[in-house]
């Protein structure tokens, strides 16, 4: 792709991805963001690179510090905005807990803020991989993915670890809640989203305590980096703008 499009205003776009991913899951978005002028920056968590030996025994913990150290070597000192997918929920809450003044904006991807005492997985005794599809597409849609990106999917999918699972996510700064935050909606409408977080769902609690949302709706299914990554690219961009 050449990189001719709308200038970027030098924010870097930090891209977590979800469970059971690294920073490949991104690499159709990135490819987009680039060619719109984007610093675009994918990570991949502790626990989720499938070449360190120890990566069964990382912890939420270690995966909010990995997130940490990003923005400040990526950042150049300025705040970020940071995209999280999914799961990743859990580590940005706690980042945005910790140093809300160094996230320019929040952009959730089928995803949401976690509220205080959330524990993931509180009953898992090991690491977890990815399920079967069929019971997967059961907790989360699969719409929009082809043969070939469930193929890519199952044969790059790394178990989530333990440790990550079962630490509890401990939020003490209401700063978190102005954070300036995108919802982007893929399986859920977003005004079904923000009709269940007024009538107080706990999936969707944090969502109505937040001062500043935005919410765009991009119907697909739960992994729309891969079914409509064209799209969540422009979207994440004007986000960022």
């Amino acid at each position: 792709m050449t990189n001719h499009t709308e200038p970027t205003d030098g924010t870097t776009i930090l891209l977590v991805p979800g469970h059971w991913l690294g920073a490949w899951a991104w690499d159709e978005v990135v490819d987009h963001l680039t060619a719109a002028g984007r610093h675009a920056v994918p990570l991949t968590l502790p626990g989720l690179d499938a070449t360190d030996a120890e990566r069964a025994s990382a912890t939420l913990d270690d995966q909010v510090a990995a997130v940490e150290r990003a923005i400040h070597e990526t950042g150049a000192g300025r705040p970020v905005v940071v995209v999280a997918h999914s799961g990743a929920n859990a580590p940005v809450s706690l980042v945005l807990d910790r140093h809300p003044e160094q996230v320019r904006r929040v952009v959730w991807v089928d995803s949401g803020p976690v509220a205080p005492g959330t524990v993931l997985a509180p009953d898992a005794v090991g690491e977890l991989p990815l399920p079967p599809f069929e019971a997967l597409g059961q907790q989360a849609s699969l719409d929009g993915l082809d043969d070939a990106a469930l193929e890519r999917f199952r044969a790059r999918a790394v178990p989530e670890p333990v440790g990550v699972l079962r630490q509890a996510v401990e939020l003490t700064d209401d700063a978190r809640l102005r954070v300036p935050t995108t919802l982007v909606c893929c399986s859920l409408p977003g005004a079904q989203v923000m009709e269940l977080a007024g009538a107080g769902h706990p999936v969707f609690a944090e969502v109505a305590r937040l001062h500043d949302v935005d919410v765009v709706d991009l119907p697909t299914g739960h992994w729309p980096m891969w079914s409509r990554p064209a799209d969540l690219a422009r979207v994440i961009a004007a986000a960022a703008s």
